[in-house]
C-alpha cells in the first residue's frame, strides 16, 4: 500500500466529487499528486465544475492528505482503491464503481464468490426462517453473504452465515466506525472477525437517509446475484434489486403470501421478470453456470446506466442546480406527471434527491 493512497482518500473526502469526475481527474493529470496540487484553472480543464473546485480548494487548504490517511489507518481501517489487487473484481465492473472502499476486517481474494441477501426490516416468521436457511446453505458452500447490516432480513442473513461457519460482508450507509443501527455493534465486530465491514463513505460519516440508496449499488455490485427475501411496496431492498438488474446480475425473489404487505414488492418483482426462488438447489446450479461464463463479458454485455433515455436527460438537466418538476417538464416538453413519475424512480435508485417540494438535484457522490 503506497502513500499515493493518501491522495485517493483526500479526494474521497471532497463533497460532490463522485467517481466520474474522479476518473476524469486521473485521466487528465500525470499523477494523483499532481492533481492534488493543481490550480483551479487546471481543475476546470480536467472537467470539474466551479462548486467542486471550490470544495476541493477549501478542503485542500485545511487538510494534509498524509495526516488524514494515517489517522484512518490508526483506527484499524484499511483503504482499498481501484488500483489495489483486493478491490472486488465484480464491483469494479459496475457503472461508476466507488474509487475508495474503507475496509474493516479480513482482506479477501478479489475473485471471492458473493451473493447478496436483503429484505424488509419487518419480516414475517416465514421470511426469517428462509433468510436463515438460504444464508446458511450458501455459507456452507463457501459463498460470502453480502448484506446491509439493517434490522430484519439483513441482520438475520449475516448471523446465519456466521453461525454456519461462513463469511459475510456488511456494506454500510455510514462510515465503518459509525455502526448503524447501534444495537448491531457486536454483530459488526463478529462480521469483521471473519469477513468485513465496508463502506465508500469516509470514517465519521453519519447514517443519513440519503446515504442508503447509493450504497445498495455496492451490495448488488459485489455479488453475482441478489436474493430478495421479503419487501414491502417501498422497501429499500427493491433498490438493490433494480441495481442488480441494471448491473447484469441475476435477481432471485422469494415468492410470498399475496395478502401479506411484506410480499407486495417481491411479488411485483416476479411479475416484472425477476426469477422466483423455488428451491435452494437452484442457487448452486446458478453459481456453477455463472463461473462457467466469463463474468467480465457477462456484466459488460448486460450492464446499462439508465433504463430510459429520458432518465439520462433529466440527470443532465439537474447536473449543477436543483430544478422544480415544472421546470424540468418545460425544458423536456413532457407532462409534469410523467416527469414526476420518472423522478420518483430515479430517487428510488439513488440517482437524485429531493431538496424541496417537487425540487430535485442529482446525487453528486455517484457521478
Amino acid at each position: 500500500m503506497s502513500d499515493s493512497n493518501a491522495y485517493w482518500v483526500a479526494f474521497n473526502h471532497i463533497k460532490g466529487l463522485g467517481s466520474v469526475r474522479f476518473k476524469a481527474i486521473l485521466n487528465y493529470f500525470p499523477t494523483i499528486e499532481d492533481a492534488w496540487e493543481a490550480t483551479p484553472a487546471q481543475l476546470a480543464a480536467a472537467g470539474l465544475h466551479n462548486r467542486q473546485i471550490q470544495s476541493m480548494v477549501s478542503f485542500r487548504d485545511a487538510n494534509d492528505p498524509l495526516e488524514l490517511y494515517q489517522s484512518i489507518l490508526r483506527k484499524n481501517i484499511e483503504i482499498v482503491t481501484w488500483n489495489d489487487d483486493h478491490y472486488p473484481a465484480l464491483l469494479k465492473l459496475i457503472t461508476n464503481p466507488p474509487p475508495v472502499l474503507y475496509w474493516r476486517g479480513q482482506q479477501l481474494d478479489n475473485n471471492f464468490k458473493c451473493i447478496s441477501i436483503v429484505g424488509t426490516r419487518r419480516m414475517t416468521v416465514y421470511g426469517r426462517m428462509m433468510a436463515e436457511e438460504i444464508s446458511a446453505y450458501l455459507a456452507q458452500r463457501k459463498v460470502i453473504i453480502v448484506s446491509g447490516l439493517a434490522r430484519g432480513v439483513d441482520s438475520i442473513a449475516h448471523q446465519a452465515a456466521l453461525k454456519a461457519g461462513g463469511q459475510t460482508i456488511a456494506v454500510l450507509g455510514s462510515g465503518v466506525d459509525v455502526i448503524y443501527p447501534p444495537e448491531h455493534r457486536t454483530l459488526a465486530q463478529n462480521i469483521s472477525n471473519s469477513g468485513a465491514v465496508i463502506s465508500d463513505y469516509p470514517p465519521g460519516t453519519q447514517p443519513e437517509r440519503t446515504n442508503f440508496p447509493p450504497r445498495n449499488r455496492i451490495i448488488s455490485g459485489m455479488s453475482s446475484a441478489s436474493i430478495i427475501i421479503e419487501a414491502g411496496e417501498k422497501s429499500g431492498s427493491l433498490i438493490t434489486a433494480r441495481f442488480a438488474a441494471e448491473q447484469g446480475r441475476e435477481v432471485f425473489v422469494l415468492p410470498g403470501n399475496l395478502n401479506a404487505p411484506q410480499s407486495v414488492g417481491t411479488n411485483r418483482l416476479i411479475r416484472d421478470g425477476a426469477r422466483p426462488l423455488l428451491q435452494k438447489e437452484e442457487l448452486a446450479a446458478f453459481l456453477e453456470s455463472f463461473q462457467a461464463e466469463n463474468p467480465v463479458e457477462l456484466t459488460q454485455r448486460m450492464q446499462i446506466s439508465f433504463s430510459d433515455p429520458v432518465e439520462k436527460r433529466i440527470i443532465e438537466l439537474i447536473d449543477l442546480e436543483p430544478l422544480h418538476v415544472d421546470e424540468i417538464s418545460r425544458r423536456l416538453g413532457m407532462p409534469a406527471g410523467k416527469v414526476s413519475s420518472i423522478l420518483t424512480m430515479l430517487e428510488l435508485k439513488g440517482f437524485v434527491q429531493e431538496t424541496g417540494p417537487q425540487t430535485y438535484r442529482k446525487y453528486l457522490s455517484l457521478f
